[in-house]
């Protein structure tokens, strides 16, 4: 087990999750949470949906303040980390330098930004305190543009289109969520969206964001009174990469999370790590990797468990009506198969199973989520007589 200090820099859902699950583990040394945002850590999920309609910002918090006393968790917020120092073991911040035996990185990962002329006048949706800028945007009718057609965009769409707005999708790729999902459940949210009223302009990037909305490419202009910029993120790994440690799309892990210092660990949007089934180099933009992730290194730090990280990706997406799940991790060359109109099955080129897609389906997502859970390789044949 891990005897000297553990540091946790990032405070987001996997590393609050990290710090809670080595309690529960038993460890018994020194635990400190640091988070460069003000407040008790919170939920970003909810930012673009829930949160967007009815603005509960306590409805957000992951644990009250008491849980950081009772667990003897020092939580430093508005706390910026400037370096890690790997020879001393040592990282500065803000509130002074903090010793660490362990120290694990959970920066996350912040708001990808095209290099579009008048882009500062676009909002993002990345925190609690964007939210509430981009929710004070909402309490009158507006037009919005939205730049990107991603899972954030289209549950901020859905939600605006709700409340009355105008709103316009401006998606520079041929399809939706086209890194996401097969061209089937983006047809099926494309149709869905356009139902709600809002505009989608598909393979058109925009070019210019202007006092009148945006540009695009194709020369069409896009009126609109707010833009919000939703055009996909970054890993958060500049710290890291002073540190000197590796970094490619991520900050880059082995099989058991580690990176290549062996005294630091790493977790969710930030890390690159070899998926269990192929070993290819992957990054999940997701709160349940970040969390699979937390549980895998709290056992590896007090002795539960060292094997190699092996946990199931899955991923959800609420928007309108359609709730759009999807259990595994497949290929934009995956081939898909469509079993109805809700359940699309996708296949390698040899013709296991790599994903489900669902939409209002949570017992199909279930069932093959537990499938793929299982170890063996799903074949085609037993994909298809799991779902009936």
């Amino acid at each position: 087990m891990e005897q000297g200090p553990i540091v946790i820099v990032g405070a987001g859902q996997g590393g609050l999750q990290a710090a809670a699950l080595l309690r529960q583990s038993g460890y018994e040394g020194e635990l400190t949470l640091i988070g460069d945002e003000p407040g008790l850590p919170y939920q970003r999920p909810p930012l673009s949906k829930a949160y967007m309609a009815e603005g509960n910002a306590d409805a957000l918090i992951l644990r009250a303040a008491e849980f950081f006393d009772s667990k003897a968790i020092r939580y430093l917020p508005e706390t910026r980390v400037h370096a890690i120092d790997r020879v001393s073991r040592r990282v500065g911040t803000d509130a002074g330098d903090l010793d660490y035996g362990h120290l694990i990185l959970a920066t996350g990962s912040s708001n990808l930004r095209p290099p579009i002329p008048g882009l500062e006048r676009a909002m993002d949706l990345r925190t609690l305190a964007d939210a509430e800028r981009l929710r004070g945007k909402i309490a009158t009718p507006r037009r919005f543009a939205v730049i990107g057609g991603g899972f954030i965009g289209l549950e901020f769409a859905a939600v605006a289109r709700k409340a009355g707005h105008a709103v316009t999708v401006a998606e520079a790729a041929a399809r939706l969520m086209a890194r996401a999902v097969s061209e089937h459940m983006s047809a099926m949210f494309l149709a869905k969206h356009r139902d709600l009223g809002a505009e989608v302009i598909l393979g058109d990037p925009v070019s210019s964001v202007v006092d009148e909305g945006v540009t695009l490419v194709g020369g069409d202009q896009v009126a609109a009174d707010e833009v919000l910029l939703a055009a996909g993120v970054r890993p958060n790994t500049d710290l890291a990469e002073v540190a000197g440690l590796v970094c490619a799309n991520g900050i880059v892990l082995d099989g058991r999370l580690l990176t290549s210092d062996p005294a630091i660990s790493a977790l969710g949007d930030c890390a690159s790590f070899p998926d269990p089934r192929t070993g290819r180099m992957i990054r999940l933009e997701s709160v349940q990797a970040a969390t699979d992730h937390a549980r895998h290194i709290a056992a590896r730090l007090t002795d539960k468990g060292d094997g190699p990280y092996a946990a199931v990706p899955w991923f959800w997406s609420d928007q309108a009506d359609y709730k759009l799940q999807i259990a595994g991790l497949a290929q934009p060359s995956d081939r898909a198969e469509v079993v109805s109109e809700d359940v699309v099955l996708r296949f390698d080129d040899q013709d296991e199973l790599t994903a489900v897609e669902t939409i209002n389906n949570a017992k199909v997502h279930m069932k093959t989520r537990r499938s793929l859970a299982g170890g063996e390789p799903v074949t085609a044949d037993d994909a298809r007589a799991l779902i009936g």
